[in-house]
């Protein structure tokens, strides 16, 4: 779903307009441009280059999108995820936390309207995801994007302003209507 309205992936039939631009009928390096000003996406596995250091990971959007100033912008943000002495450590050399923290200040340095974010708490023990979660919604309120957050976590979505669920591939927006629904079943 969030590939689908990132403009990550094509639809097969009907219509996503992101930002009021037509996705579905942009072609892939449109979507790129479209995304490059507009959009941050935090993956699950946090799709890190392995060949760029922590520093390099988090400055690329902004390079990419020709933003000046990247260098000081990506310190700035890895500061504020607390990695500022961790800055010339490659993927590999941190630990799964870490490199959560880097993926979530990538997510934030093209100060994006909109960040989707993939389970972001997936592949985290349990105090690595609570830190995840506090940084989160707080980078979120301070840059204030719109997030768009998809997790089987029911604690985590609880801390969010709304909640929608799937249920055989429909959305439901009351959690009591899911349970009518699965019992009609």
């Amino acid at each position: 779903m969030l590939g689908l309205l990132a403009g990550l992936d094509d639809a097969s039939e009907g219509e996503i307009y992101l930002d009021g631009q037509p996705l579905h009928s942009m072609n892939e390096e449109q979507r790129a441009q479209l995304r490059g000003g507009r959009v941050g996406f935090i993956f699950q596995t946090f799709m890190l280059v392995q060949s760029l250091t922590a520093l390099e990971n988090i400055m690329l959007p902004a390079q990419l999108t020709g933003l000046p100033n990247a260098a000081e912008q990506a310190k700035s943000l890895l500061k504020k995820v607390g990695l500022d002495q961790r800055a010339n450590h490659y993927p590999n050399q941190l630990s799964g936390g870490e490199q959560q923290r880097v993926a979530i200040a990538r997510a934030f340095i093209c100060k994006p309207k909109i960040l989707f974010a993939d389970e972001p708490t997936g592949n985290l023990d349990a105090k690595n995801s609570i830190n995840i979660e506090s940084l989160l919604f707080e980078l979120n309120k301070n840059f204030g994007a719109t997030l768009l957050l998809v997790t089987h976590d029911n604690e985590l979505a609880e801390k969010c302003d709304r909640q929608l669920h799937i249920h055989a591939g429909s959305f439901i927006d009351n959690i009591n209507h899911v349970e009518e629904v699965i019992h009609d079943v």
